[in-house]
């Protein structure tokens, strides 16, 4: 019997190893194309603090419009952790998001009693457009450390509820309270929830229940003495720089909840700039499929109403868990609508709710009939029991499966459209921008002068001053400056300590021209090299600047012996003879301003003992040119 128990076990173990390594691979290959390569905007800020203040200060910035000292230390850590390798926030996003996946999963399985409908539930989180703001920014992390901690103290309110555990599961979920608070201030509305378990949970003459009356008030307490201690108030800041005391809004917010429910439902509530694309602007076909997928919803909960009527005994028991599930997703809700919008990524949780719901209303309609096993008897009843069980529970696992395959291309649809969220444009941008200097160019970035021509982007000076400390290991970039250009035509030659990118508006990117630019300035005929070595013989075009003179800096760092002389031919006329009596002499070449400039050079001399012959004639002197 111990044996078979242990056997028991190990299977069931190794079925969620399995679903949670299936889970997660979805992840990685649901949320692939999705990269961070350079930081911008709040992501950049919560760099730029971690990188120039001390630990306290980062942890606990008193004073500030927010006090989420909890997140700020788990983005101590992730800050810590990926360092200068900006790509590796994308993944850990992903792994984290795979973890409340886990969760959703094992309480889903418990739910409704299989292992098929907490893998079910696990895959339309995961699946969720939501999940754009968890994945797609660093600032991610606070938004998947709140789901977590807030299912957490969900499940711990369920267990109470069902008379599960050993009675502490409260008191953690009193905790749970206290931390999700500290990583986000709007979870303070879920303080109700613990009252209505402890009203549910009610029973007359139990003298004991006082020190879980008082617990959630002690817990909320806390909160708001540090929060008066910290910030100098306890109300929350609204959302871009906001206060919701001044903002708020009793019929924008019933309709900001309204548009929460309908974004549950599968419906884009909002516009474009929030959600990707209106729902009044989204194809037929999507539209359908969410009519059809809400009405296969609409199937599980009036069947579910249907068997509450017909089985009084476990009606009570039901309506009880149904509220839990109904206050928890609302509470959500109206905390995610007092500010001045509603974006979907605050509607996550209330969604992931709503799918251990349903997960809940699945497990309650396996139940079997009352008076069934009463009907039958021996290895009849065995028999008709679990037939009925199974029966009931594919019908349910069939309806999920259903909803999931509806949704399954409407979830993707939408994930294409995520390029006209308001910050998706910029990321493309800056990942861009990452790519061409950076990514191409490694550390010999830092210590270079990166142009920019055009700044129809809007880079601020921080953005400007900050995006490539990022990549450095010591989180400075001495001597990196960008500066910004409106034509090529505004510097000089081009030389080894600059950059030159442009815009490129109509693709959210950056283009590296530096190569472009240098042979626009200076373009190689024949016998000139890019260190400035120059054959016996050897020709150029040069770009004069707007002043119109081309400087010409001759350096030999060799023997001269006497009689050594440079040739110079502008567009095949002779310019100058140049008699080479010193190591380091010059020519001034007057040109228009911008005209390009045919020179050829012939010297009478080379360098002796060269380590090299680069091409038909030999090395002879070296050549700066510079023209402003």
């Amino acid at each position: 019997m111990e044996r078979k128990k242990r056997l028991e076990l190990r299977n069931k173990w190794k079925d969620d190893a399995i679903a949670i390594l299936l889970l997660g691979a979805f992840a990685f290959f649901i949320n692939r194309g999705i990269e961070i390569k350079g930081l911008y905007m709040d992501d950049l800020y919560l760099w730029s603090c971690y990188g120039e203040q001390s630990f306290l200060e980062f942890n606990f910035p008193v004073g500030s419009t927010r006090f989420r000292f909890l997140y700020y230390l788990m983005a101590w850590l992730e800050l810590a952790l990926v360092g200068s390798h900006v790509t590796l926030f994308v993944p850990i996003n992903i792994l984290l998001n795979i973890l409340v996946a886990a969760q959703v999963y094992w309480f889903g399985k418990k739910l409704a009693g299989g292992v098929g409908f907490g893998f079910l539930a696990g895959l339309l989180y995961l699946l969720s457009r939501m999940a754009y703001y968890q994945i797609g920014q660093v600032y991610g992390l606070m938004e998947t450390a709140a789901t977590a901690l807030a299912l957490g103290i969900l499940i711990l309110l369920y267990r109470e509820l069902n008379g599960e555990g050993k009675g502490s599961g409260f008191y953690w979920a009193c905790g749970l309270y206290f931390a999700i608070c500290f990583v986000h201030e709007r979870y303070l509305a879920l303080l109700p929830l613990f009252y209505l378990v402890l009203v549910l949970n009610w029973k007359k003459g139990d003298n004991r229940t006082w020190k879980k009356w008082l617990t959630p008030l002690i817990s909320f307490g806390a909160v708001m003495a540090i929060r008066a201690a910290a910030i100098g108030s306890v109300l929350p800041a609204g959302t871009g720089g906001t206060e919701v005391a001044d903002t708020f809004s009793m019929r924008e917010a019933i309709s900001y909840a309204l548009s929460q429910v309908a974004y549950i439902f599968g419906i884009n509530a909002g516009p474009e700039h929030l959600n990707g694309m209106a729902w009044a602007d989204s194809p037929r076909w999507i539209q359908l499929l969410v009519y059809l997928a809400d009405l296969v919803l609409l199937g599980f909960v009036a069947i579910f109403c249907v068997k509450l009527i017909l089985k009084r005994k476990t009606a009570l028991a039901h309506i009880r868990n149904s509220a839990l599930f109904l206050a928890f997703i609302a509470l959500c809700i109206g905390a995610s609508s007092v500010t001045v919008r509603v974006e979907m990524r605050w509607i996550y949780v209330s969604y992931t709710a709503a799918l251990l719901f349903l997960c809940y209303i699945c497990g309650a309609l396996q139940e079997l009939p009352s008076g069934f096993v009463e009907r039958t008897d021996g290895k009849q009843q065995a028999r008709l029991q679990d037939g009925r069980k199974k029966l009931y529970a594919c019908a349910c696992g069939g309806g999920f499966f259903l909803y999931l395959i509806l949704m399954f291309p409407v979830e993707s649809f939408y994930r294409g459209q995520y390029p006209n969220l308001y910050f998706w444009p910029n990321q493309l941008r800056y990942n861009s921008l990452a790519e061409e200097t950076y990514e191409k160019y490694g550390d010999e970035i830092f210590g270079k002068t990166i142009y920019i021509a055009g700044n129809t982007y809007e880079m601020s000076r921080f953005t400007a001053d900050t995006f490539f400390k990022v990549f450095d290991k010591e989180r400075k970039a001495e001597g990196t400056e960008v500066v910004f250009i409106d034509s090529v035509l505004d510097i000089g030659q081009v030389t080894d300590d600059m950059l030159i990118i442009r815009e490129e508006p109509e693709h959210n990117s950056f283009q590296d021209i530096t190569g472009v630019v240098r042979n626009l300035k200076c373009e190689i005929v024949e016998g000139y090299y890019r260190d400035g070595w120059m054959d016996e013989e050897a020709s150029i075009r040069v770009m004069a600047g707007e002043s119109g003179v081309i400087h010409l800096k001759f350096m030999f760092p060799g023997i001269l012996n006497g009689g050594e002389t440079t040739t110079i031919y502008r567009d095949g006329k002779l310019e100058a003879e140049i008699p080479v009596t010193e190591s380091v002499y010059f020519q001034d070449i007057q040109a228009e301003p911008y005209q390009i400039v045919s020179l050829e050079f012939k010297n009478n001399f080379y360098m002796q003992n060269a380590q090299e012959q680069r091409g038909e004639k030999r090395l002879a002197v070296l050549l700066e040119i510079t023209a402003d």
